[in-house]
């Protein structure tokens, strides 16, 4: 049940009860007041029937009947009693209200005279009182409601406490219990929300640890690579131009033009090794002309160095004519993401094939690296490369999704928001291999 109706049918409970109890006592109340109207009518029947009976037959004297008799709405006298002074109801009169005097009028009966006057005495103590007993249900009917309602309310909203500590719970980092069931189906709703994201925010938690660990990983793996390619490579080139300068500078005065010439040709062949083991080194730590303006042709070396590995997966390169307007910090994760991409399907994926695709229009930029090997994994899908894959397009405001390729196997795409799309194009350029 929702917080509406719940609080809807309370509050009909209770208004049906409290109308139901007003009712019984305005009926109560009407029962009274025809009882005294009855008594009073029945006695003013019995003062004039002793008016009009002979002296014998007409009991106690005229004036003590009158006495006794309490009219209602109207004042009788004798001839031999005094007028009675009218005065107006003291709250009708302080509210202006007070009705205007009324003349008496004389009636003969039996030989005698009385004189009768209008009295509204009676009548405004009667509505006064109906009016007070009005109030005092309304009064009541209003406290009780405002207490129920107060109640009720309470009652309702305790949820909110267990919801509002979950939320404190997730700002300050905290593990947060699973949420109860609730009754009321909004507080229901808003749980299954709060358990969602914590849900999510642990995942990204645990997403930046993994992130963070690897990393660290990546970092130590490329010192330690590097540290082996500089000795491996570099440190046997240096020490053969180290023994070639040593056997120079020992026997320059000794050796014949020729011998000299050819230690200076292997100078220069030594040299030329270790500038090239230096450019690769270089290239593999950042290619150079990695900008947005040159990153069609770091894009095609990038597929041409797999090709020319001699791996068997069947690269193909589709970009459009002309590439958007981008910084260089899109350049290099895109870059990036097809480096990846592309380190993954050779090792994991088992693919034939394998096209590396970038389009875009309307604002945006994709790019899709598909292929036909063995799909997602079954494990965690973000980990790993594809981890940092999604952070390094999340940096850019981008998305990166990992679906299932139509064909068979697997289909990234990042998508990236643009301030222009790019040029369209009757038909797609393929870069040369």
């Amino acid at each position: 049940m929702d917080l509406r109706r719940r609080l809807a049918g309370m509050l009909a409970l209770l208004l049906g009860s409290l109308f139901a109890l007003t009712a019984i006592i305005q009926l109560y109340s009407l029962r009274a007041d025809i009882e005294a109207e009855v008594a009073a009518s029945v006695r003013l029947v019995n003062v004039l029937a002793a008016a009009g009976a002979p002296p014998p037959l007409a009991g106690p004297p005229l004036a003590q009947r009158l006495a006794e008799a309490r009219l209602r709405h109207l004042s009788v006298r004798t001839a031999d009693q005094p007028a009675a002074n009218a005065t107006p109801h003291p709250v009708l009169a302080w509210l202006g209200l007070a009705p205007p005097a009324q003349g008496e009028r004389a009636i003969h009966i039996g030989g005698q005279t009385l004189y009768i006057t209008p009295n509204p005495r009676s009548e405004i103590d009667e509505r006064l009182a109906a009016t007070v007993r009005i109030w005092s249900t309304l009064l009541f009917i209003s406290g009780t409601a405002f207490l129920v309602t107060w109640w009720c309310t309470d009652r309702a909203l305790a949820p909110v406490r267990q919801l509002e500590d979950s939320l404190h719970r997730l700002a300050r980092s905290e593990p947060v219990p699973r949420l109860p069931a609730f009754a009321l189906r909004e507080f229901g709703r808003v749980a299954r929300a709060i358990d969602h994201l914590a849900r999510a925010l642990a995942e990204a938690r645990a997403g930046q640890h993994e992130l963070a660990r690897q990393l660290i990983a990546v970092q130590e793996d490329e010192r330690r690579a590097l540290a082996r390619e500089l000795h491996d490579e570099m440190g046997q080139t240096l020490t053969a131009l180290n023994v070639t300068a040593t056997h120079l500078a020992r026997n320059a005065e000794g050796l014949a033009p020729a011998a000299v010439a050819e230690c200076a040709l292997d100078l220069r062949r030594d040299l030329r090794t270790c500038g090239e083991q230096l450019r690769t080194m270089l290239r593999a730590l950042r290619p150079h002309g990695l900008h947005a303006s040159g990153l069609a042709q770091t894009l095609h070396e990038l597929v041409q160095g797999w090709r020319g590995r001699q791996t068997a997966i069947a690269f193909a390169l589709d970009l459009p004519r002309e590439l958007p307007d981008m910084g260089d910090a899109m350049a290099l994760t895109l870059y990036r993401v097809v480096q990846e991409a592309l380190t993954n399907a050779v090792r994991h994926s088992g693919a034939r094939h394998c096209t590396v695709r970038l389009s875009g229009g309307a604002g945006t930029l994709v790019l899709e690296v598909r292929d036909d090997g063995r799909g997602l994994p079954a494990g965690p899908r973000w980990h790993g490369g594809l981890l940092g894959m999604r952070e390094r397009v999340a940096m850019l405001d981008g998305q990166l999704q990992a679906l299932p390729n139509p064909g068979g196997g697997l289909l990234l795409r990042a998508t990236f928001p643009l301030a222009c799309g790019v040029a369209p194009a009757t038909e797609p350029a393929e870069v040369p291999a």
